[in-house]
């Protein structure tokens, strides 16, 4: 008898290749009727918003999204990964302890916990950034690790301006995991700092910049850290990944010296 499980496997496989294919067939009659509206001359700028929504938001991320899927492996290297597929910012934060110890610890240092991703907080987001109001716990994009977005962040704006803030994602790591090494952690964070809003280089998504020094960031929320009675220790091991100069998933530039704080709390 034929094996029922990978029957329907291969069947689910190719429903959804059928359905991927109707969705670019979909978009490609999208693109060349927006292109007809430029080159008739009827309208230029609604087609070339429409261009770029489509291109920025729904052809460019798929097309991302398989490409990554082949060459860019789905193992720990001590990077976060996009929704895209690509690389992100760099783990630069090791912590032992609980998530309340975790949490405690934060709100000492100054720290607010940022909304989760949502239409209604995307919203309150686009209108406080662009009237230049405080957001404090403004959401961050998600960030990928374990094939998990971040359990939670934090935040510190920068004179009340919700497009320039200091950010840090958390993630707790899988049972019986180790980092290379043999060292076992309760979370692992990613921690960059963002000094604008602009458009993504591989996808033209509106995201916000960030500081090509991620050291800097990573040493800033150590120290914040530490000056709280959370942290019992903090041991820094020095060039834990090489040292690198690369992009993050927006294309903005990053740098680092690989060097990974491990904090202990209580």
């Amino acid at each position: 008898m034929p094996n029922m499980s990978r029957v329907r496997s291969v069947s689910h496989a190719g429903v959804k290749l059928i359905l991927n294919v109707l969705l670019v067939l979909v978009f490609i009659d999208i693109f060349v009727f927006l292109i007809a509206q430029i080159a008739d001359g009827r309208a230029i700028l609604w087609p070339l918003v429409g261009l770029w929504l489509l291109a920025a938001y729904i052809i460019l991320p798929r097309i991302h999204r398989f490409l990554t899927k082949i060459y860019i492996p789905n193992y720990f290297v001590g990077r976060t990964r996009t929704g895209d597929g690509f690389y992100g910012d760099p783990v630069n934060l090791a912590l032992i302890g609980s998530e309340e110890q975790l949490h405690q610890a934060m709100t000492a240092a100054g720290w607010a916990r940022a909304d989760d991703l949502s239409l209604q907080s995307s919203l309150k987001m686009t209108y406080t950034s662009l009237r230049k109001k405080s957001y404090p716990e403004a959401p961050v994009s998600s960030l990928y690790l374990f094939s998990e977005k971040q359990d939670f962040a934090y935040q510190k704006e920068v004179n009340g301006n919700p497009r320039v803030r200091h950010h840090v994602r958390f993630w707790q790591t899988p049972e019986d995991w180790w980092l290379p090494g043999g060292h076992e952690v309760d979370w692992l964070g990613a921690a960059t700092f963002d000094r604008r809003v602009g458009l993504s280089l591989y996808t033209g998504q509106i995201t916000h910049k960030i500081d090509d020094n991620t050291d800097e960031e990573r040493d800033h929320v150590v120290k914040t850290m530490k000056n709280t009675k959370h942290v019992k220790d903090v041991e820094v091991v020095e060039h834990f990944t090489t040292a690198f100069r690369s992009r993050n998933g927006g294309g903005d530039r990053i740098e680092t010296d690989g060097s990974l704080p491990f904090i202990y709390l209580k």
